[in-house]
């Protein structure tokens, strides 16, 4: 199954001497190494033998291997980043020449940070898209969102051949490899099951060994009530009964293990009262699915947290077919204290971008008075309106329909 990253990645390799995929565990980073030409050396230090060949002597080994070398799992070596630098130094004009992973690791990004500042290109390797789940090319709404113009001809918005049902079946699944490939019910309830017990004990306990197993646990299932929500710390801090300091870490680390996302506010050059607190959610539908126990489509439907649910699939499949272009951008949520709120806000090379997600089909000029009022006072070009709605075209002068079938 391609991914849509890997253009980014392969030019990436002709301009940097090392590459390095972060990203949550079972998004594809293995796989991704196992698709490199066959010249390439890979070496997995999650397997003993591999480990002890790198890790004998970590300077020499990369003497003997000057090029095209690939580590899986990278941040189980720290004694390799400063060796790795060392190498990349010794011959700085040629690149293309390492590729690392790490996931769920903090480490990593600080051993990256410490030694291979400058000589280093991050890309993050999510769970499919939902073009990526069903062999779709990414959209031409990625091209229009770099155009920094409003369309007024959309023949390049070429829609994928998606239909609504197979949106739905994306949104309940939601995105990790393994589900789509196996595509049985059984096997994705007991999946992710294992997932969380692996992640919660693989990962987290092993980076963090004075974490309360119990008091992140039940952080972990409050984050599915959560998802798509202001946060508020203190709330958050007095239903755990822990302190408010401790807490902002257990969102660091759940957003540092790319389990979950924080959205900051956009609060730049205001003239109204903003809602300083950020949003979050949880990256995947289908973990979150999973934490609120909906394995069906009507389940999932009514529940009260369908919308939130809904809305953060919408703005995760946005980011991550940026992300798969390189694009370099910011994301935000914004909202007033008077309640007229922007599901998401996108500044970067482009310029700057409110989009609002509806999950229903039919959307009036009266549910659209948030992100009107926001173009108005930041003066932007268009805004963009993501809905069920099936016509692709202007419902105003300066905002766009899309369906969500485009994305």
């Amino acid at each position: 199954m391609k991914r849509h990253f890997t253009p980014f990645i392969e030019e990436l390799l002709t301009l940097f001497p090392c590459v390095a995929l972060t990203g949550v565990r079972q998004s594809g980073k293995t796989t991704t190494l196992r698709d490199l030409p066959q010249q390439w050396q890979r070496y997995d230090l999650e397997m003993g033998s591999d480990y002890d060949v790198v890790a004998r002597d970590p300077d020499l080994f990369f003497r003997l291997h000057p090029k095209q070398v690939a580590l899986d799992e990278a941040q189980l070596l720290p004694a390799a980043f400063p060796a790795l630098r060392v190498a990349i130094d010794a011959d700085r004009n040629t690149n293309g020449r390492f590729l690392i992973t790490g996931s769920s690791s903090p480490n990593l990004m600080q051993a990256i940070s410490e030694s291979l500042a400058g000589r280093v290109a991050l890309v993050e390797v999510a769970p499919f898209s939902m073009s990526e789940a069903f062999a779709q090319p990414l959209s031409g709404l990625y091209e229009l969102i770099q155009s920094r113009r409003l369309l007024t001809d959309f023949a390049s918005l070429i829609p994928s051949a998606t239909d609504l049902q197979q949106h739905h079946d994306y949104w309940l699944r939601g995105g990790y490899p393994e589900v789509w490939l196996k595509n049985n019910p059984r096997f994705h309830k007991l999946w992710m099951q294992n997932y969380v017990k692996t992640y919660l004990e693989r990962d987290i306990l092993r980076l963090f060994p004075n974490l309360q197993r119990e008091k992140y646990q039940l952080f972990l299932q409050m984050l599915a009530q959560l998802s798509g929500t202001i946060i508020n710390y203190s709330d958050v801090a007095r239903t755990l009964g822990l302190s408010a300091p401790t807490v902002r870490d257990y969102f660091r680390i759940a957003h540092g293990t790319f389990i979950w996302r924080h959205i900051p506010p956009y609060e730049k050059n205001a003239a109204k009262r903003i809602v300083k607190h950020p949003k979050g959610y949880l990256r995947d539908s289908g973990l979150l699915h999973h934490f609120l126990h909906l394995y069906t489509q009507p389940d999932l439907l009514a529940h009260p947290h369908m919308g939130h649910s809904w809305e953060v699939m919408v703005i995760e499949n946005v980011i991550r077919g940026l992300n798969a272009q390189g694009v370099i951008f910011d994301y935000y949520h914004y909202r007033t204290a008077a309640g007229a709120e922007v599901d998401l806000v996108l500044e970067g090379e482009f310029g700057l971008l409110p989009i609002e997600i509806k999950y229903k089909q039919t959307v009036t000029l009266r549910d659209l008075t948030g992100i009107r009022n926001f173009m108005e006072e930041y003066q932007c070009p268009y805004g963009i309106v993501i809905s069920n709605n099936d016509r692709l075209g202007l419902i105003d002068e300066k905002l766009i329909n899309i369906p969500f079938g485009y994305v």
